[in-house]
Formats: structure tokens, C-alpha cells, sequence
């Protein structure tokens, strides 16, 4: 079987074989002995281990029989927003992983997904078939699937393009400065840590975000933020750089609790939610509106916020 995936924006600069295996679960050893073998190819034409993938380009691993087993159906409830021949859009609950990897071989919001739909795009195959865009392990709200690859095709450049708008609502710690504003800035793998994204990188790409705050607390905000550009852990990055991380962020901000008048309110993960999703329909054009209501865990936050 043959599996092609789509160079993103954010993916373009890796190596070919960190590439591959981000995208197909199989080791770099692993992806570069492929790659040497043959069964890897990028445009249709051979490239070393270490060539750079540009944005755009399609590459395809004729994949072992043994990757074909690894994204099981599972019957997982799911919170399906919209569902048609072309697409499905599901509001994601906070901490489900999107796809199978290291250490979530199950229990994935794609093992619900092929549980439920016989058909998907197959670019992205065999573990992320019809994925368009992502969403963190801890970050709830709308995402989309592709059914069938010409839907895959428009949906993705719509995001591309900038045709799609996506909005979130998030808690930060503290309070921003201004009451609305934009943040530009570079984003690019962080110096110190692999795991994660800088706003200040030695290379990186351009990454805009936008905010309003719609209610201040006493050292919280609650945040609406639309995303112009799609880096990966923008909204997270962004606001760090301000020095107003996403609160239960443990990774860029380690704000999980606030202390008030003798009153803790605690954030076991990251409150940020990606409550609207505005884009085309891939098949007839017309404009079409996702919501997603906040989590429980969200709406109980921003009570306890209130009451201090």
C-alpha cells in the first residue's frame, strides 16, 4: 500500500527521514533504510535522507504490511458536530491525542473517527488519514476530517490560503496590556528543548495572531484569539512571549493554579479551546460556521476565577 503525505507548512526545513517519521509512526533508522531502499520518494523522484522537504511536495512511502494494522477502530464516543460524504467535524474533548504515535497506540480521536466513517481521504494513510489540521493532546474544541482526497486537497488549502478562519477561547495568566492587538513574531524549534517552539528562533516562519480580551479577572484574562498563520503551539508560544502563558500550560508557562484570598483555582491542562471553525464546503463553496461549546473544566474555571 501506498501512502502519501503532504509537506505542511510548519513541516517544510526537516529532513526527509525526520519528515516520514513524524508523519508515519516508523522510526528515523527505520525511515532512512527505506528511504535508501527506495520505497520513500518525494514528487516521485529518489532523495537522500537528508534533503529538505519543502512545503507542498508529496511524498510517498510504500509502506511495510505491518503499519497497516496499526489504526484500529475503536467505538469511542465522539461529539460529532457535522457529518456529510465529504467531511465530518467533531468538537475534540480536552486530552485525546489526535492520532497514534509513541506511547498512544490506542484510544486516539482517529481510532473513533474510522470507527465511524467508512471512508476517509487516504492522503495521510495508514495512521492520519483526511487529518487537515491539528489540535494539542489538551486542547479541546472543532476539528475537521477529510472523507475523500479531492475534499482533503481544498480543505487543506484553504488553511493554506488563509481562506479559513479559526478562533479559540483561552484563560492567561495575568492581564494583557492592551484590550485587543495582534502578535507577530517568527516561530521556529526553541535552542533548549526539542519539545519545544520560540517565538525568538534562530530560523523560523511567520506566525500572526490575533486577541480581544473579553473579560479580566484578578491576575487572569479570558481571551478570544484568531489565528491567521497555523504554527505549531502558536497560541501558546505567542502568549508566553508576552509573558501572559496559557494557564495549566505545562510546558511554556506552568501556571496550573492561582492563589487568591485564601482560594486556589487549579488548571489540571492547558485552557485553550478552539471554539469556531468558518470555511468553505469543499464540494459546493458555500460558507459554513463550527461551533463548539466550552468545556466543562473551562466553564468551571472561569466561575471560580470570578468568584475571587
Amino acid at each position: 500500500m501506498k501512502n502519501i503525505y503532504i509537506v505542511a507548512q510548519e513541516a517544510a526545513g526537516e529532513r526527509l527521514d525526520a519528515f516520514v517519521a513524524s508523519q508515519s509512526k516508523l522510526t528515523r533508522s527505520y525511515s532512512q533504510k527505506l528511504i535508501k531502499d527506495g520505497m520513500i520518494k518525494v514528487n516521485a523522484r529518489a532523495e537522500k535522507a537528508s534533503y529538505k522537504v519543502k512545503e507542498g511536495e508529496e511524498v510517498e512511502l510504500t509502506s511495510p504490511v505491518a503499519l497497516e494494522d496499526l489504526l484500529v477502530p475503536q467505538e469511542i464516543p465522539l461529539d460529532i458536530i457535522w457529518e456529510d460524504e465529504y467531511m465530518i467535524v467533531i468538537n475534540k474533548p480536552p486530552d485525546m491525542v489526535m492520532y497514534p504515535g509513541l506511547g498512544h497506540e490506542s484510544g486516539t480521536l482517529m481510532n473513533a473517527v474510522v470507527s465511524i466513517c467508512g471512508k476517509l481521504s487516504s492522503v495521510g494513510a495508514p495512521l492520519r488519514p483526511g487529518v487537515v489540521h491539528r489540535l494539542d493532546r489538551e486542547t479541546s474544541g472543532v476539528i475537521v476530517i477529510a472523507k475523500d482526497d479531492s475534499a482533503h486537497h481544498n480543505l487543506v488549502n484553504q488553511f493554506k490560503e488563509r481562506e479559513a478562519e479559526k478562533y479559540y477561547l483561552t484563560l492567561l495568566y495575568g492581564n494583557l496590556k492592551a484590550d485587543s492587538g495582534e502578535i507577530k513574531t517568527l516561530i521556529g524549534r526553541s535552542a533548549s528543548s526539542r519539545k519545544k517552539m520560540s517565538a525568538k528562533p534562530k530560523s523560523g516562519k511567520e506566525a500572526i495572531t490575533r486577541y480581544t480580551v473579553i473579560e479580566r479577572f484578578r491576575s487572569a484574562s479570558l481571551v478570544k484569539v484568531r489565528i491567521i498563520t497555523g504554527r505549531t503551539h502558536q497560541i501558546r508560544v505567542h502568549f508566553a512571549s508576552l509573558g501572559n502563558p496559557v494557564l495549566g500550560d505545562k510546558l511554556y508557562g506552568k501556571k496550573t493554579a492561582i492563589t487568591l484570598a485564601q482560594k486556589t483555582v487549579s488548571f489540571p491542562r492547558q485552557m485553550l479551546h478552539s471554539y469556531s471553525l468558518k470555511l468553505k464546503h469543499p464540494a459546493d463553496g458555500r460558507l459554513l460556521e463550527f461551533t463548539a461549546p466550552l468545556p466543562e473544566d473551562m466553564k468551571r474555571a472561569i466561575e471560580e476565577l470570578g468568584s475571587i
